[in-house]
């Protein structure tokens, strides 16, 4: 999915004119699934971003709404959006202290197809270094919620593009974490991710086995012992390499 971003990539002086490119741009189809990141709903160029896609033919497939922090903000945008019309689904961009506290609610509001991680923020809104182990508990707080809501968890990007090994540590790490998706900030990024999360050959028919195995009740599998919570996340597994059981 390609994110278009009206808030931080774009200088405060420059918003009107980047609204303007991304509503024409959003108003013909395209072969690919595209997202509107506004400005935070509580900024005026918030509002004018959301006031530009409702009064427009821009069809953005998501709206992502940064600075999240109640899960009031994702009905009323939700609620604006469907009085206007419009299919877009919403994510919301977890990234405050207050969003993290919050986000148990956020996740369960109508409308809501994924929260998204935002590192960067989180990290200046805690004091924290923007690294993995400080935005530890703030990543397991975000996938938890989404878990219980059942709507997608999606990781922060990795902000160094040139560095592979990095983007590659921190990919595993995400995917460790329970993350269905991460973001890129580059498209060099992209192909990476997806091979990351796409489960190997081997991974599905290991999944394969444990089901199997599974059916007939408690088992073992190359050693280990196979349950219903293993077979578990063999169907995830499966579900995420596009393939039956």
């Amino acid at each position: 999915m390609l994110i278009l971003d009206l808030e931080d990539a774009v200088a405060p002086g420059d918003k009107e004119s980047a609204r303007r490119t991304a509503v024409d741009y959003l108003s013909s189809p395209a072969p690919i699934l595209r997202a509107l990141r506004v400005n935070p709903l509580g900024s005026a160029a918030g509002l004018a971003d959301l006031a530009a896609v409702l009064h427009s033919e821009a069809a953005p497939d998501y709206v992502v709404l940064p600075k999240v922090g109640s899960a009031a903000e994702i009905a009323l945008v939700a609620a604006a959006i469907a009085e206007g019309g419009k299919t877009a689904r919403l994510i919301g961009l977890v990234e405050s202290a207050s969003g993290l506290l919050a986000v148990g609610s956020i996740a369960a509001a109508p409308g809501l197809a994924g929260l998204f991680f935002g590192a960067a923020d989180m990290a200046a809104d805690l004091g924290t270094a923007p690294s993995w182990a400080p935005l530890a508990y703030a990543r397991s707080a975000v996938v938890a919620a989404c878990a219980a809501a059942g709507v997608l968890a999606i990781d922060s990007p990795f902000f160094s593009p040139r560095d592979e090994t990095g983007l590659a540590a921190e990919v595993a790490l995400a995917i460790d974490f329970g993350f269905r998706a991460k973001a890129a900030i580059h498209p060099a990024q992209v192909g990476p991710i997806n091979a990351a999360f796409r489960p190997s050959a081997e991974a599905v028919a290991q999944a394969r086995r444990i089901l199997e195995e599974n059916a007939r009740g408690v088992g073992m599998v190359d050693g280990k012992m196979v349950d219903e919570a293993m077979a578990r996340t063999a169907r995830a597994v499966l579900r995420a390499a596009g393939v039956s059981a």
